[in-house]
């Protein structure tokens, strides 16, 4: 764990970037301003991961899990984030499905292209054997021929 309130601070570009979003064009933010945001956020992020690791321990677990961080924002008196953050964990879940079954295809497909590739160059193996075979018979029947 970080020893000084300071250490545990979010990136200055982050939270920047954060606040352009949150407010219109033309508005600006000072420096000061920007400063005591990033603390705020910091503070916020440090007790509702307190919260949340406290209902893990209440679960024996020492894995914060999503229902850990719900709970926390509801014990915290957050009610209106939890919508959208179940909703923002929804999103979340279904990209990473799509994902995992993207890379499962990718592999299959990769698997049936190894496959295939293999059964062309045994192919081309016994086709190569079957013309080797076939040159041998001709020359023997030449040399027949001519004996």
């Amino acid at each position: 764990m970080a020893e000084r309130p300071e250490d545990l601070n979010l990136p200055n570009a982050v939270i920047t970037r954060i606040i352009k979003e949150a407010l219109p064009d033309g508005v600006n933010i000072s420096k000061e301003a920007r400063s005591a945001i990033s603390r705020a956020a910091s503070v916020f992020v440090l007790y509702a991961t307190s919260c949340a690791n406290n209902f893990a321990m209440k679960g024996k677990r020492k894995t914060l899990n999503a229902s850990d961080v719900l709970s926390a924002m509801e014990e915290m008196e957050f009610q209106r984030f939890i919508t959208p953050l179940k909703e923002a964990l929804e999103a979340y879940r279904r990209e990473q499905k799509g994902k995992k079954e993207a890379s499962e295809q990718k592999k299959k497909d990769k698997d049936r292209k190894t496959d295939s590739e293999e059964q062309d160059k045994s192919r081309d193996e016994d086709n190569d054997e079957d013309e080797e075979r076939l040159e041998e018979e001709e020359q023997n029947e030449e040399e027949e021929v001519d004996n």
